[in-house]
């Protein structure tokens, strides 16, 4: 199994630096990185060019212009541009534990995907990893436990329940990503693009696993987004969930 570790960013630079960071200390690496960047300026490839650098993995960065909040659309592209078998997802103002992606590899089963939960930072952490210089070692971070024992016991919690996912920590075979057709690029600003991917897996036979315990992350603090267009994202949700949709049209191909 070949893994790739997909990492979603907007114009947050210092943050991505960070998150960068935490993929350095895996003690699994990925076998290829995807920055999906949805529109970022110059700062964001200069962070990315400095990674790079900094590691033997194959880095790809994967951006658009910048026309809004299309989270859904650059996911799509990067899901495109992947060639491992197993894409594991994160957001760049996510902090990861050293074991995050050997966690993953050794919980992926085919036949699902998987979500996870993460930790809030306080503003006063996030301020404190933010003053370190560029590219420091990260010091441990509280909150948390891991207990991987415990992991495969909570597998399936809330398995049938599309609602309980974070697309800050996903993880799917791509073969399921692309018979679904990825994302639904329907879904523009904030929010329920992962439930609405998330009820096509399952509508499709991909069942849901949950990985708790193992492959922490640690969430770093900012002002909230916009909930503007959550209304019209959880009507295309519930569209899915309750028609029983597999696949869209508007999503990797656009076929329509």
């Amino acid at each position: 199994m070949t893994t790739a570790l997909l990492i979603s960013t907007y114009n947050s630079p210092d943050f991505l630096r960070l998150c960068l960071g935490s993929v350095l200390n895996q003690s699994v690496m990925p076998n290829e990185i995807l920055i999906a960047d949805d529109g970022s300026t110059k700062q964001t490839a200069l962070v990315v060019e400095e990674f790079s650098s900094m590691t033997s993995v194959c880095v790809k960065h994967i951006w658009h212009e910048d026309c809004g909040f299309r989270l859904a659309a650059i996911r799509n592209k990067a899901i495109a541009e992947a060639e491992a078998d197993y894409i594991i997802q994160i957001d760049g103002d996510i902090i990861l534990h050293p074991k995050f992606v050997a966690d993953h590899v050794k919980f992926a089963r085919r036949g699902s995907f998987v979500t996870g939960s993460r930790t809030l930072l306080s503003e006063q952490t996030t301020a404190e990893l933010l003053a370190l210089a560029p590219w420091s070692s990260l010091p441990r971070l509280k909150g948390g436990c891991r207990l991987p024992l415990i992991t495969p016991m909570m597998a399936n919690l809330r398995s049938g329940d599309g609602m309980y996912v974070r697309g800050c920590h996903m993880a799917f075979w791509r073969d399921d990503l692309l018979a679904v057709n990825g994302y639904n690029e329907d879904i523009t600003g904030w929010g329920r693009e992962d439930s609405e991917i998330s009820f096509r897996l399952i509508n499709s036979g991909v069942r849901k696993r949950f990985i708790k315990f193992s492959a922490l992350e640690y969430h770093l603090h900012h002002p909230e987004a916009s909930r503007a267009m959550d209304a019209a994202n959880i009507a295309i949700m519930e569209r899915a969930q309750s028609g029983g949709m597999t696949r869209v049209p508007n999503g990797i191909i656009h076929e329509s």
